[in-house]
């Protein structure tokens, strides 16, 4: 029997229940995908090399060439680091506090999303449950007994079931992944801008008027 006939045999015999559980599934699909390409691309863009020649740049007093060599950086760390030194003379720790509230933004997409999916997910599957067994009961105290209505409706409860729980698991998984590189990236964003306030308040960057 091909795959997709034993699919949708599958959702016909879990209920009506199993076309939202569908619909939540292919949501967390589409999630997880767009996630995973998006740390992807940030691993792509991460350069150790630029942020190392930007501290050199700072520890050697030289702020022009700091500024010149975090420009068009794709590293959320140097970009953090180029909007801090950009507006210096306002606030730079603002500034840099406002860039990693911005990398980090982009970073936590949607795990509320994620979460969301990972509670609705059996709960949606207990729904399927519910439903099953009563309507095995409704069998039960009908004028006449069918076995495959019983059976049926149980069949029901547990494919309903299974398919909250797999989504769920699957969804727990790598959102508690993602949860993980974002700490990572939130404390390289923190330990880069405590990193460049230290160098900019010892040759004065921070003070208005300081030319670069």
């Amino acid at each position: 029997m091909p795959l997709a006939n034993i699919v949708i045999e599958f959702i016909h015999k879990g209920g009506p229940i199993m076309y939202p559980i569908l619909v939540v599934s292919a949501f967390a699909l589409c999630v997880l995908v767009e996630r995973i390409f998006w740390w992807l691309r940030l691993a792509s863009k991460s350069d150790a090399k630029q942020l190392d020649r930007v501290y050199e740049s700072l520890e050697a007093g030289d702020l022009a060439k700091a500024i010149a060599e975090s420009q068009n950086a794709s590293d959320p760390v140097v970009r953090m680091i180029h909007h801090g030194l950009h507006h210096r003379k306002s606030s730079m720790q603002g500034a840099l506090e406002v860039a990693a509230g911005q990398e980090l933004r982009g970073a936590g997409r949607f795990l509320g999303a994620m979460d969301t999916i990972v509670t609705l997910a059996p709960l949606l599957g207990l729904l399927g449950t519910v439903t099953g067994i009563m309507g095995s009961f409704t069998s039960i105290g009908g004028s006449e007994l069918a076995v495959e209505k019983v059976t049926g409706g149980i069949g029901e409860a547990l494919i309903a079931t299974a398919a909250g729980l797999g989504i769920a698991i699957g969804t727990l998984v790598p959102m508690n992944y993602f949860h993980s590189r974002l700490a990572a990236l939130k404390f390289d964003l923190e330990a880069a801008a405590n990193n460049v306030l230290i160098l900019a308040a010892q040759h004065g960057f921070d003070k208005v008027g300081v030319k670069a």
